[in-house]
């Protein structure tokens, strides 16, 4: 005789809705674990987290098992967006400025997000999960343009990837003096690093 199956329990793929309360409480984690990730980086603690939102530790687990799956909520749309914005480039018909363009456009967003530059640095969180797939895979498609930019002869021929990712990071870890305009810091060392990027005359 075959097994019975309790047609009235949920299937795997079925997953239950959350009630209105925790739902509440999820998007209360949410919004104060993506402040604390951009102000201060993925080195802020759960239980920290929990506390700003006004919540316990178990009921951030519950939602998110682990500090990269909260971090993974938190930033994967980002990161998506960003894809996205290079693989746009990519159809330009300026490969140079397509790729140019995307490493300014990572050191700035970074430079206001230290979530999204220890995303990339791997400092805090592991670049596998990202490069797992390649609509958030950042750095690949940076990479990509890169390959593009050299076939059209606009960046050295020599440049590897680890070469670009260490420069956006030189950038992002220049530390602002006292009354050193940080913005204006991060554009100048991205003029440098582009220049120094481009092919010798």
């Amino acid at each position: 005789m075959g097994i019975e199956h309790d047609s009235t329990r949920p299937k795997p793929h079925e997953a239950r809705p959350l009630r209105a309360d925790a739902r509440r409480n999820r998007e209360r984690v949410l919004r104060v674990a993506q402040e604390v990730f951009a102000a201060e980086g993925l080195s802020v603690p759960v239980h920290e987290i929990a506390r700003r939102a006004g919540v316990g530790t178990g009921t951030v687990s519950r939602h998110f098992p682990t500090k990269q799956a909260l971090f993974q909520a938190v930033l994967l749309q980002r990161m998506h967006r960003y894809v996205r914005r290079a693989r746009a480039l990519g159809d330009s018909d300026d490969p140079g400025g397509a790729f140019f363009s995307c490493f300014a456009l990572l050191v700035d967003e970074g430079a206001m997000d230290r979530g999204l530059a220890d995303a990339i640095s791997g400092t805090e969180f592991d670049k596998a999960t990202i490069a797992s797939d390649p609509d958030y895979d950042i750095v690949g498609a940076l990479s990509r343009l890169l390959v593009h930019a050299q076939r059209a002869g606009a960046v050295r021929a020599d440049l590897q990837a680890a070469d670009v990712m260490a420069l956006l990071l030189g950038c992002l870890s220049r530390s602002a003096g006292p009354g050193d305009d940080a913005s204006a810091a991060t554009r100048r060392l991205v003029t440098v690093a582009c220049a120094g990027m481009r092919p010798s005359a």
